[in-house]
């Protein structure tokens, strides 16, 4: 019997062992997850963050691209406008000099 007790104490340990060997294997995969919980909650805040920064920026190129349009109205109107203003500038001229020269050939006719 004593040949069976030590057989059956060789398994006893090797048992132990395998039990002792799955817990480290269990607590190195505890380790893991712990790791990769905390970096899935760091990446987290940091896309929160981002998506904050993101939006702020958004906002911020709307406005300015509003701003912008408003220039660019601004310019169109005021670029016609003088535009215009040339075209009545130069019409101007041209009345004026040929009302100086139709002036001109009057008082040469009446001398």
């Amino acid at each position: 019997m004593t040949q069976q007790g030590a057989t059956l104490q060789n398994y006893n340990n090797e048992l132990v062992k395998c039990i002792e060997d799955l817990r480290e294997k269990r607590e190195e995969v505890n380790r893991s997850i712990a790791k990769d919980e905390e970096e899935k909650a760091k990446i987290q805040n940091d896309l929160r963050i981002l998506t904050e920064r993101l939006a702020r920026i958004n906002d911020n190129l709307a406005r300015k691209i509003s701003s912008r349009n408003e220039y660019d109205k601004t310019i169109q109107e005021t670029e016609a406008a003088y535009s215009k203003i040339m075209e009545s500038s130069q019409t101007l001229l041209h009345v004026l000099k040929r009302e100086s020269v139709n002036l001109t050939k009057k008082k040469q006719a009446s001398t």
